[in-house]
């Protein structure tokens, strides 16, 4: 929002919410409508490129999205290195309303301007038109209601919006007030109008355009470099015509240069070129060397899971994740993304993050949680891991952890496969178990005195077990295999306080991996806590009891942990598992130990540390 708003900044559809699409539904069923009842001779095809061309923008969009993201994450060709946060993800949630308004608009051309009507595909005379117009009036006109833009009176009613983003991202390019997006439009539309009047339209030049200016704004808010510095030298005119990621950067930290639009020609002109433009470019182009301290290996759970990592759809990735009806349309695409990865055989960096002065990144094996449960893939996966164990090492790494399955007891023994393998590894493997232990430990409700554990045994399990039983809580197993493994796996002196209970009357239920049936929580006493002791949740069914369903075991984190913009699986916002958080503590304490296999550090000194450090328990934030 502007900082003094001013007339005509809100979208006409914006309490319309998701549904605002629905504003598009007269154009298309009109268009449709018109070309199925006129004669064949009458019919107008062009009528039907619009939906094509609007779903083209939305897909064009979203690769800049994914492409941004990854490489911000993980190239060095960064230009502005600070981090974004959820403030700037909410703003800019809404970046698809231009493309809205541009099917709007495109509908009542179609179908009252003259000329608009049966277009060829391809004009040669339109395409150097437009070039020659918007290389006149629309970069000249825009260089001057831009410079406006930044007059004190404009600017706090209107573009301080957009430059609310320091740190861009190729869809703050279209973040703007609607009275100023309307301006925008009306400045483009000069080349399309002009070939319509002079009968020099066609669809091919018309999408070319729209293309254009998509690619180019959003290339110019990508805050990478990716312009080859040998396209200057070759053709070094093109330094009047072309803009690059980092002449447009230095407006949005700057302000009161680079105000050109795609061509910084009437920056030359006008002597309002950044005297820096041409170091920032050198500079971000030769990058700079940045290896993490610290990475957290994760993988994609379900196949919808996919779209909520960091790189993919924006929005979902900064919510808790749950599922929607109209990501099982999109299965090819987690389909396609896991047999790209395939063939490059690698990881995937999602996301990036810094607390204080050590650096975090975040990989993703490019599986699902399905493959982890076959035997099939046991081997494949765990050639990925080591690979990525391997890549870590040599880049320096300090401390790899592992999330999620990654750490499977029965499919590499919590990591301890790694280390028989190689012994000699100078990297620190962390499972994170003493910690998840910790945060599971202080959940339970205080005066509790007995518990009941459900699911599947684990390291984590075994050593809750075994402290609760040392504080003289009785811990209730239903399964009797589970109740003889836990004999196995604590002092004979503590068994006095396992017992197997079937009665379901306890008021705490422990959650392992596993399903906790719907028919067993329904069997739960009214009030009673579910609180999952590993990295999956259970499934809410109870709603009626005042059930009490806790997040699996995660922290706050502290303020100075930025460029978070993302939930990491169904946990809040601000909100990381405790695997995560391990490796983070580790690294910060400089703990020359593995944290795997049957190794368990001290889960007091592991809590005790997190707090020093700023992560938070969540005990004002159970529910799930």
């Amino acid at each position: 929002m502007a900082s003094k708003p001013g007339l005509l900044i809100d979208w006409p559809w914006q309490k319309l919410g998701n549904m605002k699409y629905v504003v598009l539904v007269p154009g298309l069923v009109h268009s449709v409508r018109s070309f199925v009842t006129k004669e064949e001779r009458e019919r107008d095809i062009t009528v039907l490129f619009i939906l094509p061309i609007l779903l083209w923008r939305l897909l064009h969009s979203q690769l800049w999205i994914s492409l941004a993201r990854y490489q911000t994450s993980k190239s060095k060709h960064r230009i502005v290195d600070k981090g974004i946060e959820f403030e700037q993800v909410d703003r800019e949630r809404n970046w698809d309303d231009q493309v809205i308004l541009s099917g709007i608009l495109t509908y009542v051309v179609v179908m009252y301007l003259p000329g608009s009507a049966r277009m060829p595909l391809w004009k040669w005379n339109g395409l150097v038109l437009t070039i020659l117009l918007h290389m006149g009036p629309v970069e000249f006109l825009y260089y001057w209601f831009h410079r406006a833009l930044h007059h004190h009176f404009l600017y706090s009613r209107y573009h301080s919006h957009h430059h609310s983003s320091i740190v861009t991202e190729p869809i703050t390019a279209v973040i703007h007030p609607f009275a100023e997006l309307m301006v925008y439009f009306l400045l483009f539309a000069i080349p399309i109008l002009s070939m319509l009047f002079t009968e020099t339209a066609s669809v091919g030049v018309m999408v070319g355009y729209v293309t254009y200016i998509d690619f180019m704004n959003y290339m110019g808010h990508c805050n990478f470099e990716l312009v080859p510095k040998w396209v200057f030298n070759i053709f070094p005119f093109l330094k009047y015509l072309m803009y690059t990621p980092s002449f447009h950067s230095l407006h949005h930290t700057q302000f009161r240069t680079n105000y050109s639009l795609f061509m910084p020609i009437y920056d030359y002109i006008y002597g309002t070129m950044d005297k820096s433009t041409d170091k920032l470019y050198e500079d971000s182009l030769m990058g700079r060397k940045e290896t993490p301290d610290v990475v957290h290996l994760i993988h994609p759970t379900t196949l919808q899971s996919f779209y909520h990592l960091p790189p993919a759809i924006a929005s979902l990735a900064s919510e808790p994740y749950s599922s929607r009806w109209y990501l099982s349309m999109l299965w090819p695409i987690p389909y396609g993304f896991m047999l790209f990865t395939s063939i490059i055989g690698s990881t995937i960096t999602v996301e990036r993050n810094i607390f204080d002065k050590l650096k975090l990144q975040t990989w993703a094996i490019p599986r699902f949680s399905f493959h982890y449960l076959s035997s099939s893939q046991k081997d494949t996966i765990n050639s990925l891991i080591e690979r990525a164990i391997f890549e870590a090492e040599s880049e320096g790494v300090k401390v790899l952890s592992l999330g999620l399955l990654n750490q499977g007891e029965q499919f590499n023994g919590n990591g301890e496969l790694y280390l028989h393998k190689h012994p000699n590894l100078k990297i620190r493997i962390v499972d994170g178990s003493s910690l998840a232990v910790a945060v599971v430990l202080h959940n339970i409700p205080e005066g509790t005195k007995q518990v009941l554990l459900r699911g599947n045994m684990s390291k984590v399990v075994c050593a809750i077990v075994k402290n609760l039983c040392e504080r003289g809580i009785q811990v209730g197993v239903v399964c009797k295999d589970n109740f003889d493994k836990l004999k196995l796996r604590i002092p004979t002196e503590l068994w006095i306080n396992l017992l197997i209970s079937t009665s379901y009357t306890q008021k705490v239920w422990l959650v392992g991996d596993g399903e906790l049936s719907e028919k067993e929580q329904r069997r739960a006493p009214e009030g009673t806590h579910f609180i999952p002791c590993s990295q999956f949740p259970p499934k809410k069914v109870v709603r009626n009891k005042d059930c009490i369903y806790y997040t699996t075991p995660a922290m706050l984190i502290p303020k100075a942990l930025q460029n978070v913009y993302s939930c990491e699986n169904w946990l809040p916002r601000r909100v990381m598992s405790a695997w995560r958080v391990a490796g983070i503590v580790h690294a910060l304490e400089g703990w020359d130990t593995h944290e795997c296999g049957d190794i368990m550090l001290d889960t007091q000194k592991v809590w005790l540390a997190s707090l020093s450090h700023g992560f938070l328990p969540m005990l004002d934030h159970p529910l799930i």
